[in-house]
């Protein structure tokens, strides 16, 4: 009894313990992603790019303080029966139907959350809500990149049913983190798609399919190892941890890091096409209207030299990944804030008080100044002067800055 008792609370738990791809991974989609899009879109999201790797994170930063966040992460096909992909209606609406939308939301709603993600960033893109662009198109990033983890797909997302416990950071945090430099991060470019709905539980399928790779591929590595290799302890807080080590991570990777590197080279592809996509949805506005500066010279350039880094499979080698890069304070391109956002300024002091006037004593005649001359210009070397002066202001704001 008590066996079940601890199984059932592990089934429970595990989604809230863990989380999508590791920081590097839903970073680096989004990046990929960018360089996807088609150019009447590129420049819009090559000016946010630092704000769509850096907010790819968001939805599992705010895990711990909205309970409605975690289901939005993954779908737990297998506990819908032997075949759960002919079982499961499509349509959200069916679905619970059939299902309950309580049942749907205890085991998972990934597809539809894309979806529902997709329909908001399109509604931003009619209103031309640039703040709401950006959050969204990150945040789709994320959940799209979460169904293409197979482990995010079953009741036993941590192998924790199966005495795998941790391997789910092993398959799509530790390797990639390990060996991110030897995959082909060149993905495909993004195409509009008729049934945004039908992709994404297409992408889910295909996760689900690499399940039994996934944990058979762990046993037949662990043949070779023992308890002492194959984990590293740590104690922290009066707690042991547990974890894969190094030399059984890599040794599980030359196993299964193809499928690893299969799923995060097609995920960016999928992103841009839901964005590209819901742009096209809400009519193609034109999101260069939306920039404060229209690309400079120096911002294009810096494209171009990242966009022939991607095509060549660069990107790391040339240091242009960013989320290998340490973190830094971004700043927000082209935010007005509203007038209650803005810090008062601060109080003027009064001023001093004047002292009394004090009798002067009498003062020494001065002598009368010498007369000193000044040489003028005529209005012919003043008008020179301004013209030579608005060239260099022109020179000086040429270009985004």
């Amino acid at each position: 009894m008590k066996k079940h008792i601890l199984t059932l609370l592990l089934v429970l738990l595990c989604p809230f313990l863990s989380s999508g791809w590791g920081f590097l991974a839903h970073r680096t989609i989004n990046q990929l992603a960018v360089y996807a899009l088609p150019k009447s879109m590129q420049s819009f999201y090559y000016r946010h790019l630092p704000e769509i790797v850096r907010m790819a994170t968001a939805p599992d930063e705010r895990r711990d303080d909205d309970p409605k966040e975690a289901p939005k992460h993954y779908i737990d096909m297998d506990h819908y029966g032997e075949d759960p992909f002919g079982a499961m209606p499509k349509l959200w609406e069916k679905a619970t139907a059939k299902y309950s939308a309580d049942t749907l939301r205890k085991y998972g709603t990934v597809p539809w959350t894309v979806l529902e993600t997709k329909e908001a960033l399109t509604e931003a893109f009619r209103q031309r809500d640039s703040v709401a662009i950006v959050r969204l198109s990150a945040e789709l990033g994320h959940y799209i990149a979460d169904a293409y983890v197979p482990l995010h797909t079953t009741m036993n997302y941590d192998g924790q049913l199966t005495n795998q416990q941790g391997m789910h950071s092993l398959w799509e945090s530790k390797l990639p983190e390990r060996h991110l430099a030897e995959y082909k991060l060149d993905c495909e470019k993004a195409e509009y798609l008729k049934d945004p709905l039908r992709a994404i539980w297409t992408s889910v399928q295909e996760s689900y399919g690499f399940l039994g790779d996934t944990f058979d591929k762990e046993e037949k590595v662990t043949r070779t190892f023992t308890t002492e290799t194959k984990y590293t302890f740590s104690h922290k807080f009066g707690k042991t941890r547990r974890a894969y080590s190094d030399a059984f991570a890599d040794a599980y990777h030359k196993e299964v890091g193809g499928q690893v590197a299969y799923r995060l080279k097609q995920a960016p592809t999928m992103v841009a096409s839901m964005w590209l996509s819901a742009w096209q949805d809400a009519g193609k506005p034109d999101l260069d209207a939306l920039l404060g500066n229209k690309p400079g010279k120096e911002e294009k350039e810096k494209l171009a030299i990242e966009l022939k880094a991607w095509d060549k499979n660069e990107l790391i080698t040339q240091d242009l990944l960013l989320a290998l890069h340490k973190e830094k304070a971004v700043e927000k391109a082209d935010q007005i804030n509203s007038a209650q956002d803005m810090v008062a300024p601060p109080a003027e002091e009064p001023a001093p008080a004047v002292p009394a006037p004090v009798t002067p004593a009498p003062a020494t005649p001065l002598a009368e100044p010498e007369k000193v001359k000044v040489k003028t210009k005529n209005e012919e070397g003043s008008s020179k002067r301004k013209e030579k002066r608005k060239k260099e202001d022109k020179k000086e704001n040429d270009g985004w800055n």
